[in-house]
Formats: C-alpha cells, structure tokens, sequence
C-alpha cells in the first residue's frame, strides 16, 4: 500500500477578494517543494474560499430584525449576528444557550449557518459560507488542471461540531472530483459476513485529516494536500450525498 501523505501549504498571503485561491496555492505548494500532482485532494478552508469570494459582512452594517433581537436575548448572541445567522439560514433546528442550530440551504445542519469569525480580520467582521460549495469547489479544481494539467480532487471543510460527542472536527461542505460517500453495502468483512449499512463518509475523514496539519488560530494554514488516498473519480459529485434526508433524521 502506498504511504497515506498530509501536506500543509505553508506561506500562504492573507486571502482577500478576488485571489485566484487556486494559482495561490499552486505556487505556494511548488515553492516548498510539493508541488500538486495527478491524484492529489486539495482541501481548502471554506474562509479561504469565502474570503477570495467576497462573502465576507461587516455586522455594523446589519440591522437586527426584530426576531434577531429576541433570538439574542436567548442566546446570548449579538443581535447583529443573529441577524446574519437568519439570513443564511433556511430553519432553525435548535437555540440554546450561545448555540443557534440552523439548516442551511443545501440542507446541511450546523452552527449558526456556518456564519464564521475565525480567522477573519477585523473586529466585526465575518465569513459566510460560499454561496455554492460545490461550484466554488468545482471552479478550483478547473483552475488548478489549468495552470498544472493535474487532474486532483477538491474538498472545501468547516469546522463542525457533532450532538453527542465533546470537540469540533473538519467536515466536508463541497467537493468535485471525488465520490463524497463510499458504499460497502455487499462487501464483505474479514469473517465473511455481508455488509448491509456501511457507507464511509470519505470526505468527511479526509477533511479531518486534513485538519491535523491546518490547524485553526495557532497556525492559520488554509489548504492542505493529501498524496496517496485512492479514491472514487466522480464529475457529478454533490455535498448534497451526504446529507441524512428529513425522513431519516431521528433526532428532529
């Protein structure tokens, strides 16, 4: 088997508005000597790409609405991003005490609809998602086989933390390039027995593996190159495939 190898990219600028993310990190990977190859996952941090994007709200510039304001007082937030937090926010799943569990757009479920302070320069500023991970994810990964004829996979993470465990990990919030989701149902197990639920969040596990060299405040590195992961090709990948449909979710 080949060895398994985590790159952070390392020396990369402050990201702001309109950066090609991709040509950045190319260059940042080929002047530490790792440059991206045929095969490689890029995961990036969605702040990253939302800085490049321009998705980026200062809160003195918000109007709490009037539901901001009572969802503050229960809180404990700042009713200007309460108010940022709804507008990104398709429903709310559960408020309590400093935690506001929406789901977002395309469905996913997290903390205050991903609406971001880390990492981003002044005091009220924040990140939004990307309007369309997958697309941003898509943009990259196009961008990338342009400037170095490498066909990679691109992963966009966030930090999520889960309902019944302590700690936060990277999750996936867009892909291209590679199957989300690998099914083993029919596969076997060392004994023989037939799988009959396993489905490996592999874009998920590699967003936390990425995580390992990214770091959050102490190092800021946004991009991580993961070498050695053989993993399904797939054109017509979607975030969405790993999103529990409602009928499903026991826990709403």
């Amino acid at each position: 088997m080949d060895p398994l190898k985590i790159i952070a990219v390392e020396n990369l600028p402050l990201i702001t508005k309109g950066d090609n993310l991709a040509e950045l990190i190319c260059n940042a990977a080929r002047e530490q000597n790792t440059p991206i190859q045929d095969g490689d996952i890029l995961v990036i941090t969605h702040v990253a790409v939302s800085k490049a994007e321009g998705d980026i709200l200062n809160l003195d510039e918000i109007v709490p609405s009037e539901r901001a304001r009572e969802i503050a007082l229960r809180t404990g937030k700042d009713p200007a991003l309460v108010e940022a937090i709804l507008r990104e926010t398709k429903e709310i799943v559960r408020l309590g005490p400093n935690s506001i569990i929406t789901e977002i757009r395309n469905g996913m479920v997290c903390a205050n609809a991903g609406v971001d302070r880390s990492n981003v320069g002044g005091e009220r500023n924040v990140a939004l998602l990307p309007k369309n991970p997958d697309t941003s994810a898509q943009k990259i990964r196009q961008e990338v086989k342009r400037l170095t004829g490498c066909d990679i996979a691109v992963i966009i993470s966030d930090t999520h933390g889960r309902p019944f465990r302590m700690g936060e990990v990277n999750v996936a919030i867009g892909v291209a390039g590679i199957r989300p989701l690998r099914d083993r149902r029919g596969e076997k197990d060392l004994f023989g027995y037939v799988l009959k639920v396993k489905r490996t969040a592999v874009a998920d596990e590699l967003a936390s593996a990425a995580e390992l060299v990214m770091g959050q405040a102490d190092e800021g590195i946004p991009a991580a190159i993961i070498r050695g992961y053989k993993y399904q090709r797939a054109e017509d990948a979607t975030i969405t495939e790993l999103v529990r449909p409602r009928e499903k979710d026991l826990f709403r």
